[in-house]
Formats: structure tokens, sequence, C-alpha cells
């Protein structure tokens, strides 16, 4: 071996010997190459599937929010006057939206359709069986500016919005748990306290704005502020008549709530552009951090190659002697061992990009409503993390070889750390 690496580096050594000579050094320690191979991977591995999980995050909150489309504005009660902030998602304010707010809003000029949403939990029983479901007060128009279509039966009806009415409208998994058996249409459901009857069967809409379509029932907004005994409003959905004229009806919801409100301006009217601007710059950030947390991983392997090259320094004092009397340089002992731990850094990195590549899709088969993604930056910049790593630890270990007297190395004698 010592003979073959001479000849190599006698000649300002071809890449591909350079290659082979070091695949050959790699298999023949294979202990500590599995060890290097391991900690890179591991570190890799980390960045990709957290990365990707983030991504996924951000992807998926950004679906679910672009399905309400960039025609509708959503009113909350309560200000938030911190630009730059959320909006308070959860619907808390110190003045009700109210069903009054909601019939001036829906004949404004260039409003097309406003739906009032009541969402809370309660018992729901029929025929000896019983669940804890979200119940949804809305009215018609939310399935038209949701996009949510029936499979069987009706949607709501038009109705006034302080008209109660013992309609229902159930997901899938309501039907499956509650009325397994026979035609559920016509059947009659126990919502709290109060009768409802089945009108209509939601398609498979999966999870949706937080909620769970499947596992929903729909009933008027009159009825649902019965059943929650509330007047307040958890929100309002606004679509306009043209996307264009977004800002303009904004200005007048706020202006008409105003005014209605006692001349205090306190609800919140966000575009769906406003919430998605802060969900996407929130979630990668996020991304970006456990990025960071999980590249640190990467120091690990880094300080494995630098003590594996100091004694691969160590045990191969004299093949260094050898190359450096027949003619090989510093530069060409340095670049020796720096190549080593980059070929080693480059099989792990790669072997942990296929074993994270392989977990995302895995988790992407079990769960295929939560869409995983590497962004590219995460992808070169493992790569680039692990190979700057190894680069840098194994430079120290590589510069030490160089400098090595030939007559000492041939002896064996290893030099002192501080020469």
């Amino acid at each position: 071996m010592v003979s073959w690496s001479v000849t190599a580096w006698s000649t300002l050594v071809r890449l591909p010997d350079l290659l082979l000579f070091n695949l050959r050094l790699l298999r023949r320690q294979w202990f500590r190459t599995l060890m290097i191979l391991l900690a890179t991977s591991v570190g890799v591995c980390a960045v990709l599937l957290l990365t990707g999980l983030g991504e996924g995050a951000r992807r998926f909150v950004l679906q679910e929010f672009s399905l309400l489309g960039n025609d509708v504005l959503i009113v909350l009660p309560g200000r938030k006057e911190t630009t730059g902030g959320l909006p308070p998602l959860t619907g808390e304010g110190t003045r009700d939206l109210t069903l009054e707010d909601a019939d001036v809003l829906r004949r404004l000029p260039g409003v097309k359709a406003v739906a009032p949403l009541v969402v809370g939990l309660t018992p729901v029983h029929s025929g000896g069986r019983n669940r804890e479901l979200i119940v949804v007060g809305t009215s018609a128009s939310f399935f038209t500016i949701r996009g949510l279509n029936t499979q069987t039966g009706q949607a709501l009806p038009m109705l006034p919005l302080a008209q109660a009415a013992p309609l229902a409208v159930i997901g899938t998994e309501v039907r499956r748990e509650l009325l397994p058996t026979g035609n559920p249409l016509g059947t009659w459901l126990r919502v709290g306290s109060y009768r409802m009857r089945v009108q209509g069967i939601l398609q498979e809409e999966g999870v949706s704005l937080g909620t769970d379509m499947r596992e929903a029932v729909l009933i008027p907004v009159a009825s649902a502020m019965q059943i929650f005994d509330t007047e307040g409003l958890f929100r309002l959905f606004v679509q306009v008549q043209h996307p264009a004229q977004i800002d303009t009806v904004r200005q007048r919801l706020e202006t008409t709530l105003q005014q209605r409100h006692g001349g205090e301006l306190d609800v919140t009217v966000v575009t769906q552009d406003a919430v998605l601007g802060v969900f996407n710059k929130i979630l990668h950030l996020l991304t970006l951090s456990v990025a960071t947390i999980a590249a640190i991983s990467l120091i690990v392997a880094g300080i494995l190659i630098m003590n594996i090259t100091l004694i691969s320094v160590s045990q191969r004092t004299r093949e260094i002697g050898l190359l450096k009397a027949l003619g090989a340089g510093e530069r060409q002992v340095h670049w020796l061992f720096l190549s080593e731990a980059l070929l080693l850094s480059l099989l792990g990195a790669l072997l942990g990009v296929l074993v994270g590549y392989l977990v995302l899709w895995l988790a992407h088969s079990i769960w295929p409503q939560f869409p995983v993604a590497v962004p590219l930056w995460a992808l070169l910049g493992a790569l680039g993390v692990a190979l700057g790593v190894a680069l840098l630890f194994a430079w120290l270990p590589a510069r030490r070889a160089a400098k090595m007297a030939p007559v000492l190395a041939l002896r064996g004698e290893v030099p002192d750390a501080k020469q």
C-alpha cells in the first residue's frame, strides 16, 4: 500500500488515484469509517427531517388558509393594535360581533356574501350512540365561501340569520359513528338539548382551518347561539364581489362597525394574504431555528473526524516520512488527509440524505394530508455544513502531518503537538 501511494503522490496525484487510494484505506479501517459515517449521517438526517417537517407544517397552514380564496375578509372581535403581529385568532374581544352586525355588513356595496360563525363542542346523541362533536353554527353562505359540498342531501337553506331551524348537515365520520345503518337523511339527532334533523352529508373534506369537517355538525347560526347560550359570534367571513375591491370593502367594514360600536373600532379585519404572510414568516423562522439546532449535531461529527484524523496521522507516520523523502511536498501530504476526511463526510452526508428522504416518504405515506418537503436551501446547507465541518476539524491534524520532518517520520517518531 505504501509503495502504491508513493507512485501516486510522486506525480502530483490524479484525482481517480486519490479517490481509489482513500476508498481502499476506508475499507481497510472499516470500524472508524463506520463511526464517522454514522455521526455525519445522523446530523444530516436530523437537519432534513426537522426542516422537512417544518416546511410541511408551513405548507399545510398556508394551504388551509388559502382555501378561503383571495376575495374573503375575516372579521374578528377585538382590536390588534401592534402592526405586524398576529390578529386575535381566538375570537376574544371587548365587544361581541352580533347577527345584526352581519345583516348590516351584508348590505354594504361590494359585499357578495356574509357568513357568521359560532363554534363549540357539545354532546351529540343518536339511537343510543353518543359523541362530543364540533358544532358549527353558520349560514348557507358559508358553504359557498368555503367551497363545501354535500355528497348526499342538501346544504343549509337560505334563512334569515336570526331564524333558528332544526336542521343539520353532518360530516362523513359523524355519519359512520352515529348513523352507521340506513338512510341518514331525515334522521333526528340530539345536539345538546335540541333536536336536529339531518338534511345533508358533507363530502370528505378532512381538516380545514383547524376544524375536521368529517367530525363536524353544521347547523343554522341562530340555533347554535341557543345551544351555546351566546349572543356573540366567533367571527365573520365576508366575501367581496371582486378581489380588486378588497381594500375598499375593508375600509367600509371598519367604518360601519366603528359607527355601530359607539365610535370605537374594536374589531380586526384581516385578509387572507395578511394571515398567510404572518404565518409564513413565523413558520419560516421556526424552520430555520430547528435546522440550526439540528446542524449543531454535525459539530459532534467534526470532533470525531478530528480525533480519528489525529489517530490516523500517528499510525501512518512512517508512510508520511517515506512520501516526503521521495518528493511529496507539504501541500500534497496535507491534501492526502483532508481528502480522506472530506470523502468520509461526503459519504456520511449522502447516507443521511438517503435516510432522511426515506423517513419523510414513509411519514407522507402514513399521513398523506400532511405535505412534507425539504427546501433546497436545507439540502444544500446540510451538505455544505457537513463538508465544511470536516474540512475545518481535519485541517489541524492534516497540517501537523504535512509539517513532519522526513527523517523523524521514517523512524516512526510522532512530533509533539506544539510542533
